[in-house]
């Protein structure tokens, strides 16, 4: 659902960039305070590059010539806590931006809002975390993993009608455009859910910490450990936690590498209802701000369209490889950035307090 710049007008782009980052500083803060960035360091960087890899896998949906893909958000919350989870999708999203040209320079702001903000900053806390907070089960994994998603891409999928409302894009009307885009993001939705639910409850059996985010926030010990024995009940031994990060890692390569080779080539839920609606899968950029950002984005994208400029597809796999390694590296800079800072900054005080 990655919007493109021909969607948006420079007032509302620019407004979303400024929303984006109000939430994203607003998320570091919280990593920062509450010494997330430093713990989950590795579990952010190679999660973070399995999203980039898996969301190069559109699936089919049956019978409308639809694909999607998924978003990540509730995974990555549900992986890392819902702030991590949005510094996260953010370097995910930044890099299939400039790199691969995936989603408008203009529509960054609004894409990192619509896939990334509204799944981990309202969905998580809102409807995710609280259906596991009577303990956590393979069962309310699954049930929490697909309403979340559900609820998580309904709110992005209507945000995007709602953008494109406010930017005069008059080849989409408001009521055709959000009759297609809500059906198609919930059959998209429901489908993402039952895959973000099957890594977690994979996760879950492996290393039931990592899912555990929850008890940072019970403050009462006998609720903690009430919430641990009915949390342990009926799972195996755990494994340890770089055995998953190295899972992970793997994983990244391999989805990136191989299985993106056989992603749906039918247009993705956005630009199956752009399609319809207006019947063309992508509008023309107008204005003179959008063409600039788009020549701009095609000279400074290394693979756009995941391929080789002239590769027909041969460079897909390349692409998945690589965006996973960059997408990597950028976020264990981003979490080293982090932890840096609250160190530089506690030493500050304490040097302060002498």
């Amino acid at each position: 659902m990655h919007m493109s710049d021909a969607l948006l007008s420079p007032a509302v782009g620019g407004a979303m960039y400024a929303v984006s980052a109000v939430s994203i500083a607003y998320a570091v803060q919280k990593v920062k305070k509450d010494d997330l960035g430093e713990k989950n360091l590795p579990m952010m960087a190679v999660a973070g590059a399995f999203t980039f890899a898996a969301q190069m896998i559109n699936f089919t949906i049956p019978g409308t010539g639809s694909s999607g893909h998924i978003g990540g958000g509730i995974l990555l919350a549900g992986l890392l806590g819902g702030t991590p989870a949005v510094v996260t999708l953010t370097a995910v999203l930044l890099i299939q931006c400039l790199f691969f040209a995936d989603g408008g320079l203009l529509a960054l702001g609004a894409n990192i809002f619509n896939m990334g903000v509204i799944p981990c900053l309202f969905v998580c806390p809102l409807i995710f975390r609280p259906i596991l907070r009577k303990g956590v089960t393979h069962k309310r994994i699954m049930i929490a993993s697909v309403v979340s998603c559900v609820v998580g891409l309904q709110l992005g999928a209507f945000c995007v009608v709602l953008q494109t409302l406010a930017s005069g894009v008059t080849e989409l009307p408001f009521h055709t455009f959000v009759l297609l885009m809500q059906p198609i993001h919930l059959a998209i939705g429901f489908v993402e859910g039952i895959i973000t639910a099957g890594i977690l409850n994979f996760v879950y059996q492996m290393r039931p910490e990592i899912l555990t985010d929850v008890l940072e926030r019970l403050e009462k010990p006998a609720e903690r450990i009430r919430y641990i024995e009915e949390s342990d009940k009926g799972r195996s031994d755990s494994v340890s936690a770089k055995k998953v990060i190295l899972l992970f890692a793997v994983l990244a390569i391999l989805v990136g590498g191989g299985l993106s080779l056989y992603a749906s080539a039918n247009p993705d839920g956005l630009e199956w209802s752009v399609e319809k609606t207006a019947g063309m899968a992508e509008l023309k950029e107008q204005g003179s701000v959008q063409k600039t950002l788009g020549a701009i984005q095609q000279k400074i994208s290394i693979l756009p369209d995941y391929d080789f400029k002239d590769g027909r597809g041969k460079g897909t796999s390349f692409a998945g490889v690589a965006g996973a390694g960059i997408t990597c590296l950028l976020i264990g800079a981003a979490g080293w950035g982090i932890s840096r800072a609250k160190r530089t900054k506690n030493t500050g005080k304490e040097k302060a307090r002498k």
